[in-house]
């Protein structure tokens, strides 16, 4: 229960923008209430241990980190960190494929491809990318600038023109050729986004954009002790801070004149309500219109399969020139091909299932074998995370737990291709000797943590400028004392902490 029915802030949401958000706040003096409608916080960020007796700790839904500033991590006194992966990728081909990292690439470049032009064309693109990155990831705790003013910032006409104007999928064809390699540069663009190479929307560019700018650098790391290390250092940050945190209270109403806002709440055994000079809202746009009672935007579609392994030990691959913990230390790129993608696009935009589901893995436990217990490390026991892409929504609807178990067959069955033993014989057993596997689709998203159709960036991503509806910070909405907190804010997306912080800053006035 609350201690006051007043606050400066009512935070709806203990995700982990809603935390920032709550510990900017109160290091300024602010008072301030989450109310969060789970038993702890964290959202989709969380570390749980989702198999019966087993001492794994698995990043459930969301699992590497690259867009948290690291003026956020210095500003709150986080004791949070990272570790790189020495690894960036490998995707099978054959009895072959592609390693990037390991002090390989361009021998594996030139063994694939027969000759020197794609990695020179992989490095020529990446440079770009990387100075993209440079240029742009500062800004994004910045008020937003202009069109105009990122685009000089950007100061590359051709970066621009590639990345913020034409459909991605025209520069990659224009500069590469071999088929795997473009799949392996699209896959950034399709991460949680359901599009076409050359859709003309743009939203692949915008979800491009964001998987390569991370840090200033694009690189993806390992968060060490998973993704509930990051959640509890920042509830821990917010608490010493002064904020009130209160789970198991749902927000069931906002009505607001501008000036005042009521926040509506239940919790077990009572309904109540607080006021606050102004609300931050860790929510989708759509259920920020709920509870405002407002006419909510059309729904959000999230286009992802998500599965979390334990396993015995790492399997051995057809492609015996590369270790097994070099292939899944980085990420695992599976039917990812570019034609395959854009096969799996269209099968799935007319109804059905990808025939040959492309997805990729990666193991944190080869970074950061803190997530495992002792036992489990000296036994040599690894974890897998599984993303697919090009599965949206719409294909559970009719049934979703046969459309999962459907699905999870026919992705591991596209995985065991490039292997010599099956996935399933590599599965460690819980404590009632069942596999250690479970699967989540966007409608088991939606009704675990509401997401929007299952989407996790709560709506289609937008480039990080303003536009004619956004606000200084890009997270204001038609109330002046009610900020949107959440993913669906303009930059928001990804575990980043930007929508929180910047929040914050709108409300400080700043």
């Amino acid at each position: 229960m609350p201690a006051f029915t007043s606050y400066d802030a009512v935070i709806v949401g203990g995700g982990h923008n809603g935390l920032v958000a709550a510990a900017y706040l109160a290091r300024a003096g602010r008072s301030v209430l989450v109310l969060e409608r789970s038993a702890g916080t964290g959202g989709a960020a969380v570390s749980t241990r989702p198999f019966a007796g087993v001492d794994v700790r698995l990043s459930r839904y969301s699992y590497l980190v690259s867009l948290l500033p690291g003026s956020i991590v210095r500003d709150l006194g986080l004791k949070f960190s990272v570790r790189k992966r020495d690894v960036s990728s490998y995707t099978p081909s054959g009895t072959g494929g592609l390693l990037v990292g390991a002090g390989r690439t361009a021998e594996s470049f030139a063994a694939l491809t027969g000759g020197d032009g794609e990695y020179a064309a992989w490095r020529e693109f990446y440079g770009m990318t990387g100075r993209v990155a440079a240029r742009v990831f500062p800004t994004l705790t910045e008020p937003l600038p202009t069109r105009e003013e990122l685009r000089a910032r950007v100061d590359d006409e051709t970066a621009w023109r590639a990345l913020f104007e034409e459909p991605v999928g025209r520069e990659i064809e224009r500069r590469f050729r071999h088929d795997l390699v473009r799949g392996v540069v699209l896959t950034d663009a399709l991460i949680g986004t359901f599009a076409d190479a050359h859709d003309p929307s743009l939203v692949q560019n915008r979800c491009f954009l964001y998987h390569v700018i991370g840090g200033g650098t694009g690189d993806w790391d390992v968060p060490v002790g998973g993704m509930g290390a990051l959640t509890d250092a920042l509830a821990t940050a917010a608490r010493d801070a002064g904020a009130k945190i209160a789970t198991l209270h749902e927000v069931t109403r906002i009505e607001t004149d501008g000036v005042s806002a009521e926040v509506s709440y239940r919790s077990p055994g009572t309904e109540a309500a607080v006021t606050a000079r102004q609300v931050l809202v860790n929510a989708s746009p759509r259920e920020l219109a709920l509870l405002l009672g407002e006419e909510p935007p059309v729904p959000a579609e999230g286009a992802q399969f998500k599965v979390n392994m334990l396993l015995r030990r790492l399997p051995r691959l057809k492609d015996r020139s590369v270790d097994p913990r070099h292939a899944f230390a980085g990420t695992f790129h599976v039917s990812e091909g570019y034609s395959q993608l854009a096969t799996a696009y269209r099968e799935a935009a007319a109804g059905g299932l990808p025939s040959a589901p492309p997805s990729e893995i990666y193991c944190h436990s080869l970074t950061d074998p803190s997530i495992l217990g002792p036992d489990l490390v000296a036994r040599g026991y690894q974890t897998l995370t599984l993303f697919g892409l090009h599965t949206p929504a719409r294909l559970f609807t009719a049934d979703n737990d046969r459309t999962r178990s459907d699905l999870l067959a026919a992705t591991l069955a596209e995985l065991d291709s490039c292997l010599e033993e099956p996935i399933a014989d590599c599965l460690a057993l819980d404590e009632h000797g069942d596999p250690c596997i479970e699967a989540r689709t966007p409608l088991d998203l939606e009704r675990e943590l509401r997401l929007p159709g299952g989407h996790i960036f709560h709506r289609d991503l937008s480039f990080p400028y303003a536009g004619e509806s956004t606000g200084r910070w890009g997270v204001e909405t038609a109330h002046a004392n009610v900020l949107l907190c959440g993913a669906g804010a303009v930059r928001g997306g990804g575990v980043s902490g930007v929508p929180g912080h910047n929040a914050a800053m709108a409300a400080l006035g700043r």
